[in-house]
């Protein structure tokens, strides 16, 4: 499992801001993951850096973001989201 820059960024964000245990966990679980440091500029949006290198790596993301899940779709790349709280469910052939 790999971590890119913009999603590290934008989770440290969601901690400082809401402070919430979600966010908190989320970010403790991504930081066990090998972090990979993307050149990108400020303005990009993170969706359509993890959609173009998704594709790009032939990579599965794990989301439970409705529209990046409909964009990954799309283009065939697989999904793997929490569903009720405590189960994995995975979109698409892994």
């Amino acid at each position: 499992m790999i971590l890119i820059s913009p999603i590290k960024q934008e989770l440290e964000l969601l901690v400082e801001k809401k402070k919430n245990k979600k966010a908190i966990f989320a970010l403790q679980l991504a930081l066990k993951c090998k972090y990979i440091e993307l050149d990108v500029t400020k303005d990009s949006l993170t969706d359509d850096i993890i959609v173009e290198k998704a594709n790009e790596w032939k990579a599965v993301v794990f989301t439970n973001d409705r529209m990046l899940k409909k964009r990954l779709r799309n283009i065939s790349v697989p999904v793997v989201y929490v569903r009720q709280k405590s189960f994995l469910e995975i979109d698409g052939m892994i």
